[in-house]
């Protein structure tokens, strides 16, 4: 895709209203309803071929069009490139980046990816940039939506909205806190996203979390937005993993990433009453057990767990305020 001298991407080219294949004008502007947040998004993608088709016509279906968006192929081996490939001619704005076949599977190669993206968009002017997972399906207003959040709100610097997944439903925000933003799709200030240095590369996982939540230890507000939801292709977590097996790294996770051991304890508690009942509970409290007991390394600077705990107790104090308040009267 080529740039003009001003660096600035030559998007304009082709705002006009685009048609999908129906022969519907796939962008009309109208006045007051359009967001003039420019915003980029970058697709970390590996063996995706079941679900990336989804993901590329909602984002080619938005009210509001990437300036660029690069979806970045980490070594696929599957039909996901070639589905990419599709798209191309008709969305100059789309690009497709190879990355090398590797064998091993670690959560740091998913930052490898977005940051080779990432050196794609340098010359782009834009105010928000997206991650985006490859098995991310959303309605056509759903960009719009989060890009009025951040002209609504200049210290929001990261936003998202709940998903859904196909078979369990939508995600439990009771521990989770609105204030985290889900890593299936995740949108940040350009401003926010360079202060706290972009993603982390951490093998075990936590790069989502690890970055939305530095973005409030830096003073910035994050948001989830539970007025809309995205669909996500696969139960989180469970890529090349049982249940059992993916509730016993998130508890090891928990731990390296410095949760409060009696946070983690109620965490546990509370999710046995959910499926899978009894076991997603009991895995969940035996994976930070090990951990804790192996002496696990913990990857993030130290300032960020007792940020990290000091919001957990606060928010386990909030819990069992409003239980009390819901308790029985005499």
């Amino acid at each position: 895709m080529a740039f003009d001298p001003s660096g600035r991407s030559r998007q304009t080219a082709i705002r006009e209203p685009m048609r999908d294949m129906r022969g519907i004008p796939s962008r009309i502007r109208e006045e007051g309803k359009i967001s003039d947040v420019s915003y980029v998004l970058i697709t970390p993608a590996r063996n995706e071929e079941e679900h990336i088709e989804k993901t590329i016509r909602s984002v080619v279906s938005q009210t509001v069009l990437p300036e660029k968006w690069v979806i970045v192929s980490d070594g696929s081996t599957d039909r996901t490139e070639e589905i990419v490939g599709k798209y191309l001619d008709g969305n100059p704005w789309m690009e497709l980046v190879r990355m090398p076949t590797r064998s091993d599977r670690h959560f740091a190669a998913k930052v490898h990816c977005f940051n080779a993206g990432y050196q794609r968009v340098q010359e782009i002017e834009y105010e928000v940039i997206g991650n985006l997972d490859a098995d991310i399906s959303f309605e056509e207003e759903y960009v719009e939506f989060l890009l009025s959040k951040f002209q609504e709100n200049p210290r929001l610097g990261v936003t998202g909205t709940p998903f859904i997944e196909e078979s369990a439903g939508t995600y439990n925000y009771h521990f989770a806190n609105i204030e985290h933003v889900s890593g299936a799709c995740q949108l940040f200030r350009r401003e926010c996203f360079e202060e706290i240095g972009g993603y982390i590369p951490i093998r075990g996982g936590g790069i989502d979390w690890t970055a939305v939540t530095t973005a409030r230890m830096r003073g910035w507000e994050t948001r989830t937005f539970p007025e809309k939801t995205c669909l996500h292709g696969r139960p989180i977590g469970t890529a090349d993993n049982s249940k059992w097996i993916a509730w016993f790294k998130h508890g090891k996770k928990d731990y390296f990433l410095g949760g409060h051991p009696l946070w983690e304890l109620f965490r546990s508690v509370y999710q046995m009453k959910s499926e899978p009942f009894m076991l997603g509970g009991f895995f969940l409290f035996l994976g930070y057990c090990y951990a804790f007991l192996t002496n696990m390394d913990r990857p993030v600077p130290d300032e960020l767990i007792a940020f990290h705990r000091k919001e957990q107790m606060t928010r386990l104090k909030t819990i069992f305020c409003d239980a009390l308040k819901l308790g029985p009267r005499h």
